[in-house]
């Protein structure tokens, strides 16, 4: 490869605190792929699409780390375990030096969602639910990710909707941030 080559491969930096599994570092990797190509796509500037692609770097860098150690990182004994990942990996990114909020509120959100997200938060949400590597809806979720850069507030929208869908067949329950997520979009 060249060394131009080089450059347009996905930039996976974890931070030296994650907890990742191989299975979770390949998820983080397609997450971080699709935000690098819509990001391009989009000719987005240099900074926010440096801000896309750690904030997929960095999502799911404690997602495998344990419960006791969430609960200690976040301090919250009440949510449902798998909403902590996001909170404690945001709060862990300020202690080392993270100030970019875009940054910090798209990883802290990214599993329910907030009504103040920028784009960053946005295409995370998208990214992190039309990875390729899901295997549910592929065709539906290929389509959709193909259509991000044609149609980004329209496919963020349909992401939502079918994130709550999900949940709810699943009998999951929905926290109040995707409540109000819905609300604004819809």
């Amino acid at each position: 490869m060249t060394p131009e080559m080089l450059s347009d491969q996905p930039r996976l930096e974890l931070p030296s605190w994650s907890i990742v599994t191989d299975k979770r570092r390949a998820h983080i990797a397609r997450v971080v792929g699709l935000l690098r190509t819509w990001a391009h796509a989009l000719a987005l500037s240099s900074t926010e699409a440096h801000a896309w692609m750690d904030a997929g770097a960095w999502h799911d860098a404690l997602r495998d780390a344990d419960e006791p150690r969430l609960r200690t990182e976040t301090g919250d004994l009440t949510r449902p375990i798998g909403l902590l990942h996001g909170p404690a990996a945001a709060i862990r990114l300020v202690a080392f030096g993270e100030t970019r909020q875009d940054v910090l509120d798209a990883i802290r959100w990214h599993t329910v969602g907030q009504t103040s997200w920028s784009r960053v938060g946005q295409a995370l949400y998208m990214a992190d639910f039309l990875e390729p590597g899901r295997s549910f809806m592929q065709a539906d979720r290929a389509f959709l990710a193909s259509t991000v850069p044609l149609a980004f507030d329209q496919v963020f929208r349909q992401v939502v909707r079918l994130r709550i869908e999900w949940a709810i067949r699943e009998g999951k329950g929905l926290a109040p941030e995707t409540v109000a997520l819905w609300d604004s979009v819809r």
